[in-house]
């Protein structure tokens, strides 16, 4: 069984029991975390497929916070030839690791 949620304006195919690595979302590790906003739901094994318009009313994606961390450092580089222009800028986006517990459809 797979499901498909939309969070921090991305979309993320999660199954139970996978760790999913999403936007920041406020709380601590531990912390349980419910997704109501399910595009879509499948059995997974070729059978059944619930697509919402634009939701599946009354499908809801548990899972519990296992880590709030930082990602890779990423540089920014920008740069006009023959300008005299070169600015360099680095980045570390934050991240929320989820682990998947249940699909409730």
């Amino acid at each position: 069984m797979y499901a498909v949620i939309q969070t921090g304006g991305k979309q993320y195919r999660v199954e139970p029991g996978k760790t999913v690595v999403v936007e920041t979302l406020a709380g601590e590790k531990g912390t349980p975390v419910v997704f109501d906003q399910v595009l879509l739901v499948s059995s997974g094994d070729g059978g059944s497929v619930t697509i919402g318009k634009p939701t599946v009313s009354g499908a809801k994606v548990t899972g519990e916070i296992v880590q709030q961390g930082r990602g890779e450092k990423l540089v920014v580089f920008k740069f006009r030839l023959r300008k005299n222009y070169v600015r360099r800028n680095g980045h570390r986006q934050n991240y929320t690791a989820v682990k998947i517990a249940a699909i409730e459809a």
